[in-house]
């Protein structure tokens, strides 16, 4: 017999599988925040559809945005269906087209980059450096979302972005965090600190499994890390 049963948590919806390393640090992160605050044996109520990312890699490249806006919507539907009362797109790069997934559905979709900008802004900071995917770095769907909340963004050069992106599809997305790789990044983000960064988004999901705070002078901003707090902050404000 239970005195005082425990209310139901509203259900966390996430877009994953872009790629599956980090969709993994969503689950670890959520459930983790989740116990931390609740205590006992408390974990999140979270339904998950992980997608291929081979498919969604592939229209990257042909840059058929529009055919990985209706993969991702039909993704989103599918959770909304089962259930989902908030959704997460647990990948960066697909932000570009949050704006069509958020049309296919009625539950909200909490935008990474939205969060992110608040957790930098939380820090007093206005200036941040940019890492992550060719997409990410070069398309400005970031940036200028970005500077609407006040942050303004600095990105690597050229041959830095290619290398940056190289990395993340050829070693972090298949689960290899090389200590070249690492120094690499480090490198980069020392530039971007003698251009006015005050700090750095780790605008790709799986950059936070090769980047550690203890490994970088500057502020580093998590953003797979700071969406998953954003999905709890929701949940349990609700």
């Amino acid at each position: 017999f239970s005195q005082h049963p425990q209310k139901s948590m509203k259900t966390i919806g996430i877009i994953g599988g872009m790629s599956p390393e980090s969709t993994v640090v969503y689950y670890q992160t959520i459930n983790r925040e989740i116990n931390r605050r609740l205590g006992g044996n408390r974990s999140a109520d979270i339904v998950l559809h992980s997608v291929d990312f081979e498919q969604i890699v592939a229209l990257q490249k042909a840059g058929d945005w529009a055919a990985a806006a209706a993969c991702l919507s039909e993704s989103a539907q599918k959770l909304e269906r089962i259930g989902a009362d908030v959704l997460l797109l647990a990948t960066n790069t697909m932000h570009k087209v949050a704006d069509e997934i958020q049309a296919a559905v009625q539950v909200p979709l909490l935008h990474l980059v939205d969060a992110t900008a608040e957790a930098v802004k939380a820090q007093g900071l206005a200036t941040v450096g940019l890492l992550g995917t060719q997409f990410t770095m070069s398309d400005g769907f970031y940036s200028r979302r970005m500077q609407r909340q006040g942050v303004r963004t600095l990105v690597p050069s050229e041959t830095q972005r290619a290398e940056i992106h190289r990395v993340i599809f050829d070693e972090l997305c298949l689960g290899r965090f090389e200590a070249e790789a690492k120094a690499y990044y480090l490198d980069v983000i020392e530039d971007l600190r003698t251009q006015g960064a005050e700090g750095v988004i780790l605008g790709c999901t799986e950059i936070g499994l090769l980047l550690k705070p203890e490994d970088c002078a500057l502020p580093l901003f998590d953003s797979a890390e700071i969406h998953a707090h954003s999905a709890v902050d929701f949940v349990l404000q609700c």
